[in-house]
């Protein structure tokens, strides 16, 4: 039964990634595009939740979106435009968007919402690329973004060092909130929804990012959770690898308590808007174990409507991937149609979730 669920898992994964660029990818000349961040935090009552919103939120400004050429099969452009925070380094500063474009029967590209992708925590950013070609499939926008130090931003092996890691959390927050203002002013996005999804630690990073305000029109977080510190205390394979290479930077113990606590979740997610947030947690996760999915469904105020429960663990979950991109393209779609609906029904679940 596991075998055939992971024969299962990697057929479907190569299925989305083997769909490469196609001579209707090709991009144009290099275009830019101006864009006003709209970040607006707003009141908040909480004393902690406030302090959490100063550490994270910039001054709004005017930036310049760029289109470049795009490699191989990475979709139809690459989307640049400067971070809000300077990390030191001008390659990492420069952040990074693959633009994976819907398509007609005749391959023209299609006017339609949009998806701010942020990826896990694996180099090749393997499942941020299957979540963006499945919302293309779906005819969506989808735009995979690259997290500091990854991808088009990373020069070499280089990797953040311990005494700038704090900034390169803020910085991957901020790029997130930002990711949503480049989107709305390229041309073929229908700006009136554009959605964000993140798996894993993309979903952290993008839990924290939508918290800050309501710019992002709904939110689907996949496989992540709450408790930072104690997830990484406890969480397994992938957490314990991080883990690992925050000890091998000299960040332990209070230090490292205090670096996560920075971007901790449930300090802002209450600020969510639950009617439009999503939650896809494995019941038996064990690197994002179940009870810290529980604490941030909590502290978000999620009900079972927009927790959804798969019987699966951090990795199997790849098999109610179609599911779960249907699910997404219906809630877009019926959030966008029904702007001041309070609440929209789900869709029936398939087996193994609840």
């Amino acid at each position: 039964m596991i075998r055939n669920l992971l024969f299962a898992q990697l057929l479907f994964a190569q299925a989305i990634l083997c769909c490469g660029t196609t001579a209707a990818e090709e991009p144009g000349p290099p275009k830019s595009f101006s864009a006003r961040d709209s970040l607006a935090v707003g009141e908040e009552s909480e004393a902690d939740a406030r302090a959490c919103l100063a550490t994270l939120a910039w001054t709004p400004g005017v930036f310049t979106v760029r289109l470049e050429a795009s490699a191989p099969k990475r979709g139809a452009a690459l989307v640049r435009f400067p971070s809000p925070y300077d990390s030191g380094d001008p390659i990492n500063d420069r952040v990074a968007m693959e633009w994976y474009q819907p398509r007609d029967a005749q391959g023209q590209p299609l006017r339609a919402p949009a998806v701010v992708v942020v990826h896990e925590s694996g180099s090749g950013m393997t499942v941020g690329r299957i979540f963006a070609r499945g919302l293309q499939r779906q005819g969506l926008h989808a735009f995979l973004i690259h997290l500091p130090f990854y991808g088009e931003r990373r020069a070499g092996k280089r990797r953040p060092s311990a005494a700038n890691l704090v900034t390169v959390i803020r910085q991957a927050v901020a790029d997130v909130r930002r990711a949503r203002d480049a989107v709305a002013v390229l041309p073929l996005v229908d700006a009136s929804h554009v959605a964000l999804q993140g798996t894993s630690l993309g979903g952290f990073v993008a839990t924290t990012a939508a918290s800050l305000d309501r710019g992002y029109h709904s939110v689907f977080i996949m496989l992540a959770g709450g408790r930072l510190y104690d997830l990484f205390q406890n969480g397994e394979k992938d957490t314990a690898q991080v883990r690992r290479e925050f000890e091998q930077a000299g960040v332990t113990g209070e230090d490292l308590k205090a670096l996560l606590w920075t971007v901790e979740p449930t300090r802002v997610a209450h600020r969510l808007d639950r009617q439009r947030t999503w939650l896809y947690s494995g019941t038996f996760d064990r690197v994002v174990p179940f009870a810290n999915a529980l604490a941030l469904a909590k502290s978000a105020g999620l009900d079972g409507t927009h927790h959804i429960k798969m019987s699966a663990n951090h990795y199997s979950g790849i098999v109610y991937l179609p599911f779960i991109l249907k699910h997404m393209s219906q809630r877009i779609v019926s959030t966008q149609q029904r702007p001041a609906a309070p609440e929209d029904a789900p869709s029936k679940n398939p087996p193994g979730t609840r």
